[in-house]
């Protein structure tokens, strides 16, 4: 996977900025600055009572980083709704004032660029601008849109596209890796975050990050494009691991994986990867640019169709939330690294508090006791196997009794409908898990419907949520005396084995739960 240590493109971090006042938007130009951007594009629709020629000179006079004008109307996606040719006036008032870039539509640029460069012959950029409704084109029809603009005399191409699936970005990286010209090319939203992160990656001319307070829907934060995937350290040997999971903007995984990755001198990113169509994501990014994957809800199950091979584990499990593309032919191989980490947490939370009361326990503290097991999906199967391996007592309580009582019967266990959960009477010392979503951010306030009565009976009580570390579930068993495990650990476990799997090398523990407890 390579190793870097040192800036490796030419990609400059651009802050959108939409202040309401010019004195605002000068403030705000400063504390891109302070955050780290290289650029800053100008919105000049956003600013109310707008006034062009001292506006402009005002902005033009005080800034410290280059400034991108930008004055969209409605119909292409901005605010502006008044007359045309005062909107042109402005753009054009912004070149003859020495804007370092100014950035035109595609329906008006032709003549305008051509007028203005032999006009005054100034040192300003043209960015030439097409908004584009979804990537459906083909390559070759990127193609001749790309060329089209250059036409124009664009020093800059420009496409913004609004994507209805993450396989589609993957015809933006073509258009990419191979225009002759400078490009800026992206989508917005969770499906497009991607063609954000990874535009370095394959030589995008600028990288968006909104600054602190100023979020924009669908775009990282400065803070995230430069501290957590570092995006001035990628390059076209980059190698990129991602999130598949539906939704993902909950993550943490970026927050650990990516600083491991740079502190163990990887050239490697791992991004949030929004997917829709399993089966299109695997055969549209299939080559070894993408080595491997983490797998997130909803789709540990149903990812393991689309494995070449399987592990073991993950084979009996039924369930896989790594793969790995097996460099030697591409295949991809699926693990299970939930499994353990979930019933090491909770080995280790016993003993624990078996060692503080100088108990003294041999096997596992988790053998001949009763494994209450409530919810779905992937992250369920991990649990129960891992609590059959360590032989306990399994009772799953799932909404699907079909499914619960498939499970059941795969670890010699007993299925019962959720609805009893309420008034199910578990014996002294059990052990309770939830692998549900309940309680997930930004549903704090909700948990499974375990009567809270009974929460006293269980030794320990386990929540598979992570976000936030201490879910309403956990409350109501700590205050109920129960031992509890957050999510949190069995997050952290479950990386540290992903990155053995991933980069084939040891994984340093102590650093990663320091970084991680910091997260939470």
């Amino acid at each position: 996977m390579g190793s870097t240590g040192m800036l490796n493109n030419s990609t400059m971090i651009c802050a959108p900025l939409m202040a309401q006042s010019v004195e605002q938007m000068v403030k705000d130009v400063h504390q891109a600055k302070a955050e780290g951007a290289q650029v800053v594009e100008i919105r000049l629709e956003h600013i109310k009572n707008f006034q062009p020629h001292q506006d402009i000179q005002i902005i033009l006079k005080n800034k410290v980083l280059p400034v991108i004008i930008v004055y969209r109307p409605k119909s292409e996606g901005g605010r502006y709704e008044g007359d045309e040719q005062c909107r042109l006036e402005a753009l054009h008032l912004a070149t003859e004032m020495g804007a370092d870039y100014v950035d035109f539509e595609l329906k008006v640029a032709s003549d305008l660029i051509w007028e203005q460069k032999m006009k005054d012959g100034s040192a300003t950029k043209f960015i030439v601008s097409c908004h584009i409704n979804g990537m459906t084109s083909s390559d070759e029809e990127l193609n001749n849109l790309a060329a089209s603009i250059r036409a124009t005399g664009a020093d800059i191409i420009k496409m913004a596209a609004n994507v209805t699936d993450i396989t589609e970005i993957a015809r933006m990286f073509h258009l990419l890796s191979h225009c002759k010209v400078p490009i800026i090319a992206y989508s917005a939203g969770e499906r497009g975050l991607i063609s954000q992160l990874l535009c370095p990656k394959f030589g995008g001319f600028l990288a968006y990050g909104s600054i602190e307070g100023n979020s924009i829907p669908g775009m990282p934060s400065l803070y995230s494009v430069i501290h957590t995937y570092k995006l001035g350290y990628l390059n076209s040997e980059t190698k990129v691991f991602g999130l598949v999971s539906k939704p993902v903007g909950h993550s943490k995984g970026p927050l650990l994986h990516n600083p491991i990755f740079r502190h163990e001198n990887f050239n490697v990113v791992y991004v949030p990867m929004f997917v829709d169509n399993l089966k299109e994501f695997f055969n549209i990014y299939s080559s070894h640019d993408f080595p491997g994957f983490s797998v997130g809800f909803p789709y540990k199950e149903a990812v393991v169709e689309f494995c070449d091979e399987d592990h073991l584990l993950a084979e009996s499990i039924g369930a896989v939330n790594t793969i790995v593309r097996r460099p030697c032919d591409g295949k991809l191989i699926g693990y299970n690294t939930d499994c353990e980490a979930a019933i090491t947490a909770t080995e280790d939370a016993l003993k624990e508090k078996r060692c503080t009361g100088n108990e003294v326990s041999l096997g596992s503290p988790i053998s001949g006791k009763l494994f209450v097991l409530v919810g779905a999906g992937g992250a369920r199967r991990a649990l129960a196997f891992g609590a059959k391996s360590r032989g306990a007592q399994i009772v799953i309580f799932y909404i699907d009794f079909g499914r619960a009582k498939s499970l059941a019967c795969a670890v010699s266990g007993e299925a019962r409908p959720y609805e009893e959960v309420v008034n199910f009477q578990p014996e002294k010392g059990s052990i309770l898990a939830n692998a549900t979503p309940l309680g997930m951010h930004p549903n704090t306030d909700q948990r499974i419907p375990v009567a809270e009565a009974t929460l006293g009976d269980y030794e320990l009580v386990f929540d598979a949520v992570y976000t936030p570390k201490k879910t309403r579930l956990l409350k109501d068993a700590e205050a109920a005396g129960a031992i509890i495990v957050s999510g949190v650990e069995m997050f952290l476990r479950q990386a540290i084995g992903q990155f053995n799997l991933f980069t084939g090398r040891e994984a340093p523990k102590e650093l990663m739960r320091k970084i991680i407890m910091a997260e939470f």
